[in-house]
């Protein structure tokens, strides 16, 4: 079997230079898919930063305050976690659409991006997004 017959992949965020804002990505709707794995992706962290990456979920994307904190999915990331991946697993999200938050405070902290993978597709051969 082909798996890139089964998967979509997405680039959800680009990169964001050094700083000590959180940031969100843009909305991965998972209508179809069983699943879906998100990489983020950082560069060099400064020592004393306080990072950490969360996901976070909505039945209607249109709505501005839809997006409620997924429990179980926060993750800290050490300041010294410089050139690391955090990857979430969100098997059968309870709802359709899912946002990775990345908190940064204290000292600068880099992003080099998110990506996400659907999985198991109800429909096959899957198309990638254009940020592919």
């Amino acid at each position: 079997m082909n798996r890139a017959n089964t998967e979509k992949v997405i680039r959800v965020m680009n990169a964001v230079a050094a700083g000590q804002t959180a940031q969100t990505s843009s909305a991965i709707d998972t209508a179809g898919f069983e699943g879906v794995k998100l990489y983020s992706m950082f560069g060099t962290i400064t020592a004393g930063a306080v990072t950490s990456v969360k996901v976070q979920q909505s039945s209607d994307d249109a709505a501005a305050d839809a997006y409620a904190d997924l429990t179980g999915t926060s993750i800290t990331v050490a300041d010294d976690d410089d050139n690391q991946v955090v990857v979430h697993d969100i098997y059968r999200p309870r709802e359709r659409y899912l946002k990775v938050v990345i908190s940064r405070a204290t000292q600068n902290a880099v992003i080099d991006g998110i990506v996400a993978v659907l999985y198991g597709a109800d429909k096959m051969p899957t198309t990638d997004d254009t940020t592919t």
